[in-house]
């Protein structure tokens, strides 16, 4: 059932949208190098690599598509971007990783490969789903992007807490999941129902 809802709705969006896909891919490839689409490689289920699409909201870095650490660093964002990171529209192409399989629209944030290096034993419990677009962690962790900007060693601050921390929320969120409960996270991350966590959605980029 929970594949069937990803499919339906991520192929009625993406058919829904096509127009404004188009216009922002259009306006982003118009206003920096690289192309309209940031590919990155991130670890989806059982572990298998694939590559997550963003809309371009950074200037182009050599290694950011294997996942350099460039935590918090806003000097790289372009204008369009910020405009695309505030509305969440630079995940948009992700709903064509929900499509084939890659993602579904809930279920743990996919990083990088080299922070599933960190508690492997944890990540390989997680990875027993496919990650998602939202989840609890991208809740709480609204102001990640913040957090880390404001710390004197991103790094550790990503490694020693945030890090653990979202392992800790997906492992309850594979505990307790279902359909039900995947159509309300979905509902709070756009901001149809009021929050009762410490954020809200929209924690990844380290694009």
């Amino acid at each position: 059932m929970k594949r069937l809802f990803d499919v339906a709705v991520a192929a009625t969006a993406l058919v829904a949208l096509a127009p404004l896909l188009l216009i922002v891919g259009i306006a982003v490839a118009a206003t920096s190098s690289g192309g309209a689409l940031f590919r990155q490689t991130r670890v989806g289920l059982h572990g298998r690599h694939f590559t997550l699409l963003k809309f371009r909201s950074m200037t182009v870095k050599n290694g950011a598509e294997n996942g350099d650490f460039d935590a918090g660093d806003r000097t790289r964002v372009t204008p369009i971007g910020r405009l695309l990171r505030r509305s969440k529209l630079d995940e948009l192409p992700q709903l064509w990783n929900i499509l084939v399989g890659d993602m579904s629209f809930v279920g743990p944030r996919p990083e990088v490969p080299r922070w599933t290096e960190v508690h492997p034993d944890r990540w390989q419990r997680v990875l027993t789903v496919r990650p998602g677009l939202t989840d609890p962690a991208s809740l709480e962790f609204r102001n990640e992007e913040e957090l880390l900007a404001n710390a004197d060693d991103p790094e550790a601050l990503y490694r020693d807490v945030i890090l653990p921390r979202k392992l800790e929320l997906s492992e309850g969120y594979l505990r307790t999941r279902t359909l039900g409960k995947d159509v309300l996270l979905i509902l709070r991350t756009l901001g149809a129902l009021p929050e009762r966590s410490t954020g809200s959605h929209g924690s990844d980029r380290r694009d």
